[in-house]
């Protein structure tokens, strides 16, 4: 019996694999980026790069911390982790022999028939232990362990959408946070710029006064400031809004104690990632890393179903003892086994197998599909956000240029009004202009915060915590790791 169990155990080891060589899909995208001189700058890598060093603000480290206890979505990635480990494991113990022991004990009253024909009532006992292997699949044809390597792979895959899960909250968290911090600069804006247009209506009623204007300036001057205060409450909303989606994001109420945010001008951020970059560096994202295991399992599958073809061969057995008493139970001579063996090979399925193994390589093209789509959104998000990297610096220098021409324009028209050189027509369309003028450098200031968040979490960075500082990319760095 002991030779059985080696022999099948070895047996279904040692099957041979029916699943077809995988081959990985060449990256359908081009060899390098657009605008790759954008990186130039920085030594670590950006997956390498930890998001404190990223992210320097204190008020949004700690945000992001919350965030990665508390988020909910995360948390359901861990879950899904756990359960596709729970999945592996259950699908693995199907390439060992599941053992039991089992014990019983039967005291039965029956009638029974005597020599002479009559019926007699007799009561039996039966007492039995036995150890047995039920229904162990040999593996001869290599399904049990494509399962079990569709399986593994699938479980691969959540680990990098967990992963994938973590570097997309990080984004989302230093995006809320920046728009946040957009909203609220923008209402303090307006709330200056509605007492500066408060002591111009003041002015305007007192040049009236005097005589020195019309009606006219006055209705002027009210309308701009109403205008300012209906801005004012807009822009109020639009910082409680961003507010909510901040809390949702870091999964419970913002605390209190949250150290001060600094202004969108004054944004610790690493903006230059490293040069000389290739497309084939997009394949350490998470992402990616999900879909070709994905791939992976998809392909695993087609070998389950080329073997399901094929004579699926169990073994049942079991050895123990069984006897009339307890005392004599383990007597030798009361040794007792069952041997069955079945063969089990498909005849007529109506279609079914070939059915499945069709659908499983349609299952893999999906999976190809998927695979080169994502290595092509992922192309097109660093390329999006080397885009904004070369662009948007010289466009916020401009933007500077522009309020601080803004800026002399009302100066100069207030004077000009004040002379009674100009009407008052002329000094509101210059307010307006340096209030338009103002809150589009703000936004591109978020834009350029936004933009470094893009690039960093399209190059694959947000799962460290820490830079790890390594001789490879720092050459005065000492051979061992250490932190910074």
């Amino acid at each position: 019996m002991r030779c059985f169990l080696v022999v099948a155990l070895v047996t279904g080891l040692s099957a041979c694999s029916m699943t077809p060589e995988l081959e990985r899909p060449a990256p359908p995208v081009p060899v390098s980026f657009p605008e790759a001189a954008a990186l130039q700058g920085a030594a670590v890598p950006a997956s390498e790069m930890g998001w404190r060093t990223m992210f320097a603000d204190p008020q949004l480290q700690r945000l992001i911390e919350l965030a990665l206890a508390h988020n909910r979505d995360l948390r359901l990635a861990a879950l899904n982790v756990d359960a596709a480990r729970a999945m592996f494991n259950i699908q693995q113990s199907t390439r060992l022999p599941s053992v039991s022991l089992d014990a019983s004990r039967t005291r039965e009253r029956a009638l029974a028939q005597g020599n002479s024909g009559e019926s007699r009532r007799e009561v039996s006992n039966q007492v039995a232990v036995n150890v047995g292997v039920s229904a162990f699949e040999l593996d001869l044809f290599g399904r049990v362990r494509s399962l079990s390597d569709a399986a593994l792979a699938r479980y691969l895959a959540s680990e990098q959408g967990r992963d994938a899960a973590q570097i997309s909250l990080i984004g989302a968290v230093a995006d809320a946070y920046f728009a946040r911090q957009l909203a609220d600069e923008q209402r303090q804006l307006a709330q200056r710029t509605l007492k500066d247009w408060q002591q111009s209506l003041k002015l305007a009623r007192l040049l009236q006064d005097a005589k020195q204007n019309s009606g006219l300036d006055v209705a002027q001057a009210e309308g701009q400031v109403a205008s300012a205060e209906a801005d004012l409450q807009a822009r109020q909303r639009a910082y409680v809004q961003a507010g909510n989606a901040l809390q949702l994001l870091v999964g419970e109420a913002l605390p209190a104690d949250l150290p001060a945010a600094r202004e969108l001008a004054r944004q610790p951020l690493v903006a230059r990632l490293p040069a000389g970059l290739q497309s084939d560096m997009l394949l350490v994202r998470p992402d990616i890393r999900q879909a070709e295991q994905t791939l992976s399992a998809a392909n695993a599958d087609i070998g389950a179903a080329r073997a399901a073809f094929f004579p699926q061969v169990s073994l049942t057995a079991s050895f123990g003892y069984a006897s009339t008493s307890l005392g004599s139970l383990f007597d030798p001579s009361r040794q007792v086994w069952r041997f069955t063996p079945q063969l089990s090979q498909p005849l007529f399925q109506a279609g079914r197998l070939r059915a499945e193994l069709r659908l499983a390589k349609v299952r893999k093209s999906e999976a190809v599909a998927q695979y080169e789509r994502a290595i092509q959104t992922a192309f097109r998000e660093v390329a999006d956000a080397l885009a904004g990297a070369a662009t948007l610096d010289s466009q916020i220098e401009a933007q500077t240029r522009v309020v601080a021409s803004a800026q002399r324009r009302v100066a100069l028209s207030g004077l000009r009004y004040q002379a009674g050189v100009d009407g008052r027509l002329e000094l509101l369309d210059a307010q307006r202009g340096l209030y338009a003028a103002q809150h589009s450098l703000l936004e591109l200031r978020c834009d350029a915060a936004v933009n470094s968040v893009a690039l960093y979490k399209a190059l694959g960075g947000g799962l460290r915590e820490r830079t790890i500082i390594t001789a490879a990319n720092d050459p005065a760095a000492n051979a061992d790791h250490r932190e910074q």
